[in-house]
């Protein structure tokens, strides 16, 4: 026989104990996973009531104690055998799967690599069984197959110990057990979430850590994420015939440094879904600052035949039948819930939208309503011819200025509602000014009669980059340039949806030196130009000639904002992408048409960009999700200033 020959390896079949063991490889990665399997049979079992208890980390001890129906005494040995359930018979039954659990291997799996023992009684039993020790012989054999009469209320109680005894390579890879708690007490809170009437008591080495009685979901939203969370809570609700999304998704002023509160739901059932996860991100995509993750709570509901939970083995992952139609359904549902931050607006209420604030139409969006004012004949035009410094085009927004209130806040009106002789009317430079020439004969809070929109009213601006304006509440400050960039993105995208961009002819066409690149990207994406509002033309080889811009940006310097476009065109690349860029080409737009830092706004400027904000959709955050405006309450301030100590 030649040495160097390889002998022949035969086909053979693996014991029992090592298949299921395989298999545990599969689904029970670490304390974890394990509890997570014994909790949703619990939840399938029908129970109200869990109780987990662990003992370091769930790598020495995991018991799960539930009050549902119980095991009936002839079937304990063969629900630690593989792929025994009682939750589907048939393949019909595989393709509509409704309850957590459906495998038949969790416990089979647990009980290869621990030592495990199940006890359960079923309501109408004068006693519990169990059966135990079932590890250090395999699952389900007859050999381990101890069963015995056992003390317990109606329910079923489980208790696994030393995980992987049995399987030395399997426990190198655990971490520490302040670690592996944190890894439990995560798939509790899950769980906890997705089943609100279900009550759960947690306890670690023998000291409680949670307690949860049942409640509704706003209230365990509130429990586990906090009262934060429900603070800068946006309501999500949205059903069509097939599919119904709800739960609640955080403002983007709220976002986190990593992933950690972000929990969806299929059909009660916890997943990390790529299709569903992008939806989220392109939610937020231009509200939403670098790289901060959005907190949410999303519960999808769908017919069990048109998704497979069946594609993974720790059914983490599922599988839509209309993969395109779920995932605009569910971006469609938070556009609809994120467009309702606006400046001033607070946040909904998980309880539904009781507390939403009324709407009206304001400009051709639709804004939070607010009290509505008059400004006395003649104050608007003093006001806006009294600007330090040279004069500028305006900005475009539109609003009048409350007299009354200025006339109240510093004490210088006279009957007819115009200001005393001799006093100066609000100046806006670039910082804040004095509003009388004189001392005040009064001064005080704001009037309690006085109708206070949610941003208030210009007092000035600030370094020529802040407005600062009063409200009800105490200082606002505005970030101007943010603020009006995102008014004019959320014109921009209106105008392209509804295929309404007007067009500014300019009155003599201006020209650019050019690469071939930018004369290529005219001729190719022509009618993508003529959507955005733009007339471009290639006078030679290396000239462009901008004959038209976006209404919009009419005061946008015409060459920069060509460029700039046609800089996007160049990186988008085909039409497609174009379209799928969309946002980003506008933003682009939009930060170019804006308003500058150092530009001197009169109080009406002030006052129309303030109005804007609050009528605008997402208006919070700019393009780039930084926010545009923050409040600053007299309680601060006094803090500051430590008045009262």
């Amino acid at each position: 026989m030649d040495p160097a020959a390889k002998p022949v390896v035969r086909i053979h079949a693996l014991p029992d104990l090592l298949i299921s063991q395989i298999a545990a490889g599969e689904v029970i990665e670490r304390p974890a996973s394990a509890l997570k399997e014994l909790l949703e049979n619990a939840i399938d079992a029908g129970a109200t009531e869990l109780v987990v208890e662990l003992d370091a980390g769930g790598t020495r001890r995991i018991a799960v104690t539930d009050n549902g129906h119980g095991i009936d005494k002839d079937d304990l040995t063969l629900a630690l055998t593989r792929h025994a359930t009682s939750k589907i018979a048939a393949l019909e039954d595989l393709e509509s799967v409704a309850s957590l659990g459906f495998r038949g291997e969790a416990l089979a799996s647990i009980a290869s690599v621990a030592d495990l023992t199940l006890a359960s009684r079923t309501p109408d039993a004068r006693h519990g069984w169990r059966i135990g020790h079932m590890g250090a012989t395999g699952a389900g054999s007859e050999a381990g197959a101890r069963i015995g009469p056992a003390a317990i209320s109606p329910g079923t109680r489980i208790e696994a110990l030393d995980l992987f005894f049995n399987t030395p390579a399997r426990k190198r890879f655990l971490k520490s057990e302040q670690t592996e708690f944190a890894h439990c007490e995560e798939a509790v809170h899950r769980i906890a979430l997705a089943h609100p009437s279900v009550g759960f008591r947690l306890s670690h080495n023998g000291k409680p850590v949670l307690r949860l009685p049942p409640q509704d979901r706003a209230a365990r939203i509130v429990a586990l994420l906090g009262s934060d969370f429900a603070d800068a809570v946006l309501p999500v609700e949205e059903t069509t015939a097939h599919l119904s999304i709800s739960g609640a998704i955080a403002q983007p002023a709220y976002s986190r440094a990593s992933r950690d509160a972000q929990y969806l739901f299929v059909n009660g059932r916890f997943v990390r879904d790529k299709l569903l996860a992008h939806a989220v991100r392109a939610a937020y995509r231009d509200v939403l600052h670098h790289q901060r993750h959005p907190a949410f709570a999303l519960y999808l509901t769908i017919d069990p035949r048109a998704v497979d939970v069946n594609v993974h083995p720790t059914k983490i992952e599922v599988r839509f039948r209309e993969s395109q139609a779920v995932h605009q359904f569910v971006l469609h549902a938070l556009e609809k819930a994120l467009a309702t931050t606006r400046a001033g607006s607070t946040g909904g209420s998980l309880a539904g939208q009781d507390d939403a604030p009324e709407t009206l139409a304001v400009g051709g969006t639709t804004g939070p309503a607010r009290p509505s004012w008059k400004a006395p004949a003649g104050w608007g035009r003093d006001a806006g011819t009294r600007s330090a410094g040279p004069a500028q085009a305006p900005l475009g927004l539109r609003s009048s200025e409350p007299a009354a209130l200025y006339d109240a806040l510093f004490g210088r009106s006279r009957p007819d509602g115009m200001p005393a002789a001799g006093a100066s009317l609000p100046r806006a430079p670039g910082t804040v000014q004095d509003y009388a020439a004189a001392p005040p004969s009064s001064t005080g809070p704001m009037p309690a009669d006085t109708a206070v929109p949610p941003l208030g009213f210009a007092l000035g601006q600030l370094s020529g980059v802040y407005v600062l304006a009063q409200n009800a509440h105490g200082l606002i400050v505005v970030d101007m340039h943010a603020a009006h960039e995102r008014i004019v993105f959320e014109r921009l995208k209106q105008g392209v949806d509804t295929g309404t961009v007007p067009r500014q002819p300019l009155l003599l066409p201006v020209s650019f030196a050019a690469s071939s690149l930018d004369i290529a990207a005219i001729a190719e994406h022509r009618d993508t130009l003529e959507q955005l509002g733009f007339d471009l033309a290639a006078l030679s080889q290396g000239t462009i000639a901008v004959r038209a811009v976006p209404a919009t940006l009419e005061r946008a310097d015409p060459v920069e904002l060509a460029r700039a476009v046609l800089a996007e065109l160049h990186e988008s690349g085909e039409v497609d992408t174009i379209a799928a860029r969309r946002e980003q080409l506008l933003s682009t737009m939009a930060c170019h048409g804006a308003v500058r830092a150092n530009r001197a706004l009169t109080l009406q400027e002030m006052n129309a960009l303030l109005r804007e904000m609050e009528a605008t959709e997402r208006s919070g955050q700019c393009n780039h999700g930084r926010p545009t405006w923050c409040q600053v309450t007299l309680a601060e301030l006094d803090r500051m200033f430590l008045r009262g100590r």
